[in-house]
């Protein structure tokens, strides 16, 4: 199963989950991947995909930004790979200036709020060094607007890595390393 875990103010609509989803398709996998709309509670995201999924060993999860914080503390926590692409390595901190009111960036009528206890959960959840660096991949882009790509880096010490030379924090170059994901994952054949 390939799990895509999206970021803060995001959702299952986003440009890459969509793009995976049709890649999926096409492949014939459909129902081997999934897209959750994530709660904005930290905990509630991480009880949601492992009531709904029970990730293990021979799954992969794929977060997009905060989306790879879960990642990261799921593929510890269950043994499955992982997938980052512009992970927030330090969530809680990077989304202190985002509390109070916010709306989805895909559906602005959706309102919701980013309370302290959220940061607490972040905190909580947060990986302080990753374990069997072989289960990551790590996509980071040097043109990262919000994130700081040598974190991420520093954050997958032995992992793989792909640092992409410019593009942005959405990746929206994305299309030119979904097969390289996908390989990863073991879905599509690949180095």
């Amino acid at each position: 199963m390939l799990i895509y875990l999206h970021g803060f103010r995001s959702s299952p609509s986003s440009f890459k989950a969509r793009m995976i989803g049709e890649r999926m398709t096409a492949l014939g996998r459909a129902a081997e991947y999934a897209s959750p709309a994530l709660p904005v509670s930290p905990r509630e995201a991480i009880d949601l995909v492992e009531r709904t999924f029970g990730p293990g060993p021979a799954d992969t999860l794929v977060g997009s930004s905060l989306g790879g914080c879960y990642a990261t503390h799921l593929a510890e926590r269950h043994g499955c790979r992982a997938v980052l692409l512009n992970p927030a390595t330090r969530p809680a901190a990077g989304l202190a200036r985002y509390l109070g009111p916010q709306t989805m960036f895909h559906d602005p009528s959706q309102a919701f709020e980013l309370l302290p206890r959220h940061l607490d959960e972040l905190r909580a959840i947060e990986v302080p060094a990753i374990t069997r660096p072989e289960r990551y991949f790590l996509v980071a882009a040097t043109g990262d607007e919000l994130l700081d790509w040598r974190e991420m880096v520093a954050a997958y010490p032995g992992a793989r890595h792909r640092v992409i030379e410019g593009s942005d924090h959405g990746l929206s170059d994305f299309a030119a390393y979904l097969d390289e994901v996908l390989a990863f994952a073991g879905l599509v054949p690949g180095a």
